[in-house]
């Protein structure tokens, strides 16, 4: 049958395949001997043995490993109620900077303002100075909270990247679509609405989930102003038992969650390309 197969095909297509099969065998080759050489090297090394006792302790990662799971909850918490403001500010401000009407303008001046700014700013020090400088306006409870202000550094800061990606969105409609919108009598709001939106959002998807796995990670960023989650247990872990091994049992977590959601980033990126062929 394979032989039936293969004579079946173009010789531009038996090459093809020789090629493919070429590159695999070399790529699989490749992995297996630079896999082996890390395996048979690293632990030839004189401090193998320490790192190993300071960062890969099983019975260390069997004992911490749950407690990182529970603080975990608190990063998905974070992240709920973030994102979903995060894309709507995002949008908003997109929309503030591709308005055309002279009346709008100071709303362009803030929007263009808006992710200067905040695009500007190193997150962490966004997160500084919101998470300890607004409690110290002394609010009441529960406005205090720097689980609070944390999340809205973190909905500044990625609502200014959102809202330039959504804006790439929408400037990759073509204008043609707009004039004959218009051009059958849709006011500019149901052009903007009906017609750009719609193709815009769904042209910028993949790399919104890229911006969606960079803002799970950057959860951990709010460990520094007190909230306890997965990147602050693991500190209190480390300084308990005097041991990094918690440190890995985060990371383990966290590549968990990444690694599907990179993987499906990465087919939506595969299948726009495919669609645009």
């Amino acid at each position: 049958m394979t032989e039936q197969k293969a004579a079946g095909l173009t010789r531009r297509q038996r090459y093809e395949a020789a090629q493919r099969k070429r590159a695999a065998i070399i790529a699989t080759t490749s992995t297996v001997l630079v896999v082996a050489a890390i395996v048979i090297l690293v632990p030839m090394t004189p401090g193998w043995e320490k790192v190993q006792r300071s960062f890969f302790n099983g019975a260390t990662l069997v004992q911490t490993f749950p407690k990182l799971l529970d603080a975990f909850k608190i990063n998905v918490m974070i992240f709920a109620w973030s994102a979903p403001a995060i894309a709507i500010l995002g949008l908003l401000i997109a929309l503030a900077r591709d308005t055309k009407s002279p009346a709008l303008f100071p709303l362009r001046i803030f929007g263009t303002a808006f992710t200067d700014i905040f695009r500007g700013i190193p997150v962490i020090l966004t997160v500084y100075l919101i998470g300890f400088g607004i409690p110290g306006l002394g609010l009441p409870c529960p406005w205090n909270s720097p689980y609070i202000w944390g999340s809205l550094a973190l909905i500044l800061t990625y609502s200014a990247y959102v809202a330039e990606i959504f804006r790439s969105g929408i400037d990759s409609v073509h204008h043609s679509q707009r004039s004959a919108a218009l051009s059958l009598g849709l006011t500019e709001r149901q052009v903007t609405r009906d017609v750009v939106l719609p193709q815009a959002i769904r042209n910028v998807v993949p790399a919104q989930m890229n911006m969606l796995i960079a803002l799970q990670k950057d959860v951990s960023l709010l460990s520094f102003i007190g909230p306890v989650e997965i990147f602050r247990q693991a500190g209190v872990f480390k300084s308990l038992l005097a041991n990094f091994t918690p440190y890995v049992g985060a990371a383990i977590i966290f590549l968990i969650v990444t690694i599907p959601a990179t993987r499906y980033a990465d087919y939506l990126m595969a299948r726009q390309r495919q669609e645009r062929r």
